[in-house]
């Protein structure tokens, strides 16, 4: 164990995916937790989210890989199709020898499941305590504890704080400050019945149109009765980062020219749910004495790479292993788990960049982008996905040797 008081728990901000995954690899190295949670109750807002193999060997490194697989939709392929003139620019399989190449699936689920699926796990447990309508304000440390505020003046102690607490990170700010990059892509995620779905769309695949300064996606979730629809365009206006109600005459002004096949989906929603996305640019520097980030906390990302809640679980998996190596001395443990994550989380966020450049091409670069992936076969399509989809826990503490 740590020189660290042997009663303490670990202190997790942030009740959402992060902070669950964060929770049960603690739980699994022997330690008590203790969630705290600003929301009235622990859930999860949003629609769907794509599960590549890397989460189903994060789900099975954390114990809840059957839950996971109970709720999960899986996909034939993933498909990528011009807006305007319905050109097929890339279609990967993910069938028997997707699985056998990176030892998992492909999958779609709702966001809301995978978050079910964590917080029944961390809850059987019986070592996870949870405390909801708390906001951290401020964090003190010493060398053998981290003490945590709450709005309301209370105080919670513990062995160390692991600041999953989102995008807008409380605990970043004490310790980072640094400001948020606003994008000016605005996000709409809506869910709609299989009865509502159009016919000749209701594909299993993880599908995507992209057109110029827009995309659309669409995959099925809940056993194919439902399917999860994002529209994703460049805002005319001064966008400021956050959530909130979707309009759809806002959403059908910007998708003019794109195909009928493509358009129907924009039309299909009663209700959206509307995003204006940030992310940050990478830090070098997550772990500060016994507190670290987890999460968006750490690298928030845009969502072209489809890995945000991917890369949480990943973060919470390669922590535990730190520790395990380290016999829970939380110092050597921390600096590991950054060291482990740091290059392979910024590839992600500068990834997610340059992709939405890509989906978004216009012009001459719309051509070029339409001719990138002519004649590709799947296993060179594999070859390409390896960096992502080969992580595993066995080999997540590897970057740490290397920096």
């Amino acid at each position: 164990m740590s020189n660290a008081s042997p009663q303490l728990p670990v202190i997790v901000a942030g009740g959402g995916i992060g902070g669950l995954a964060a929770a049960l690899a603690l739980v699994r190295q022997g330690f008590q937790v203790t969630v705290l949670e600003q929301a009235p109750e622990i859930g999860e807002i949003g629609a769907g989210i794509q599960l590549g193999p890397n989460a189903f060997h994060a789900f099975d490194a954390l114990g809840i890989g059957d839950k996971a697989r109970g709720r999960a939709v899986y996909t034939d392929f993933m498909v990528m199709h011009d807006a305007i003139d319905e050109y097929q620019v890339g279609k990967i399989p993910t069938d028997e020898k997707f699985r056998q190449r990176f030892g998992n699936p492909y999958a779609v689920i709702h966001r809301a499941d995978v978050h079910l699926s964590l917080l029944e796990g961390a809850q059987e447990t019986g070592q996870v305590a949870f405390h909801t309508n708390t906001r951290v304000v401020r964090i003190e440390q010493d060398d053998n504890s981290v003490t945590v505020w709450d709005q309301n003046g209370k105080a919670f102690q513990g062995c160390a704080l692991i600041g999953a607490d989102g995008v807008k990170s409380v605990v970043r700010e004490q310790f980072v400050g640094d400001p948020a990059r606003v994008t000016g892509h605005v996000v709409y995620r809506a869910v709609v019945d299989k009865k509502d779905f159009p016919v000749d769309l209701q594909w299993n695949a993880a599908a995507i149109w992209v057109g110029p300064n827009c995309h659309l996606v669409h995959y099925p979730l809940r056993g194919g009765e439902q399917y999860n629809v994002v529209v994703t365009f460049h805002s005319r206006e001064q966008e400021e980062w956050g959530i909130t109600e979707g309009s759809k005459e806002e959403v059908q002004s910007y998708f003019q020219g794109i195909c009928p096949k493509a358009r129907q989906l924009i039309d299909l929603p009663k209700t959206w749910k509307r995003w204006a996305t940030a992310d940050r640019e990478p830090i070098g520097q997550w772990t500060y004495g016994r507190v670290t980030l987890l999460g968006d906390a750490a690298h928030p990302t845009t969502q072209y790479m489809a890995q945000g809640a991917c890369m949480a679980m990943e973060d919470a998996v390669t922590l535990g292993e730190a520790l395990r190596t380290h016999h829970n001395d939380w110092p050597q443990a921390l600096d590991m788990y950054q060291r482990a994550r740091v290059a392979r989380t910024a590839r992600i966020v500068l990834s997610s960049r340059e992709m939405g450049r890509i989906y978004h091409a216009k012009g001459v670069e719309r051509l070029v982008r339409n001719d990138l992936w002519r004649g590709r076969s799947p296993e060179r399509f594999y070859d390409a996905m390896a960096w992502l989809y080969g992580w595993n826990v066995g080999n997540c503490l590897d970057a740490a040797q290397h920096n």
